[in-house]
């Protein structure tokens, strides 16, 4: 297998150049919340349609964002809030993928806070700028996360999911933490696609493998011990429903939200 990597454009450029591969089966693609939920929402013009110009085959991993501070920074996230709204306005938040600074900015508004949103390209910089204190708090993958809180360098205060997270078993989710019973989970993931009209056959056939290599523990320990939480694969009808569900879901928060500006 060759990995090619695409980047530019909020994963569309990358989109396109899988959307217009010859539908054999042989060219994968590997999308994510970004690529098939936010930007159509956000994005005029895409060079390519997630629904017409994709077959979904099954999720690969549902990640889980963690609020986390600096380690001498504040040890709980009520704390948090407090001090936020101490200081309205003074507040810096960090936060990279599309997702990952609406989740923020909807954390932020739920909890009646003002702070100021700094959005970056990806995890690495956001690490830089929690530990040189650039930004006060950020939402991060739990993958980058976890070696610097083991080392610690970063705190957790909160998982923005209700689901466990074996890594962190006794952190507390962000809804119950902030006392938020009504905020939703926030969290980015990743696919795997082929374009459209490749064949039910070939898409059951990869659909089967990924299960098979999904249901060997190991390889899940492995993923787990990297930060990435497998998920039990999905079918091509439940990626493609959870897909509907996620835009559904995502487009309503905008609607609601009226000025959330994630640039």
């Amino acid at each position: 297998m060759v990995i090619e990597n695409r980047p530019g454009g909020n994963t569309s450029i990358g989109a396109q150049a899988a959307a217009r591969s010859a539908a054999d089966g042989y060219t994968l693609f590997v999308p994510m919340d970004t690529t098939m939920v936010m930007n159509p929402l956000i994005t005029p013009n895409l060079p390519y349609d997630p629904v017409k110009d994709f077959a979904p085959i099954t999720l690969l991993t549902k990640n889980m964002s963690l609020v986390v501070v600096r380690s001498d920074g504040p040890r709980s996230i009520k704390e948090l809030i407090a001090r936020a709204k101490a200081n309205p306005g003074k507040l810096n938040m960090g936060a990279g993928t599309i997702t990952s600074r609406l989740g923020a900015l909807l954390f932020a508004r739920s909890a009646g806070i003002d702070v100021q949103l700094v959005p970056f390209k990806g995890s690495p910089e956001i690490g830089q700028a929690v530990l040189a204190g650039t930004v006060d708090f950020a939402l991060d993958s739990t993958g980058t996360s976890l070696p610097l809180i083991e080392g610690g360098r970063y705190r957790a205060l909160a998982k923005y999911s209700d689901r466990p997270l074996p890594m962190l078993p006794d952190l507390p989710s962000l809804s119950v933490a902030a006392d938020l019973p009504n905020l939703e989970e926030s969290s980015t993931w990743v696919a795997l696609a082929a374009p459209a009209g490749t064949p039910s056959p070939i898409i059951d056939k990869i659909h089967r493998e990924i299960a098979s290599i999904y249901a060997d523990p190991v390889m899940v320990a492995r993923l787990e011990k990297a930060g990435i939480l497998a998920l039990g694969s999905t079918s091509p009808a439940e990626f493609a429903a959870f897909i509907r569900n996620e835009n559904e879901r995502w487009s309503k928060v905008l609607k609601d939200s009226g000025n959330i500006k994630l640039d």
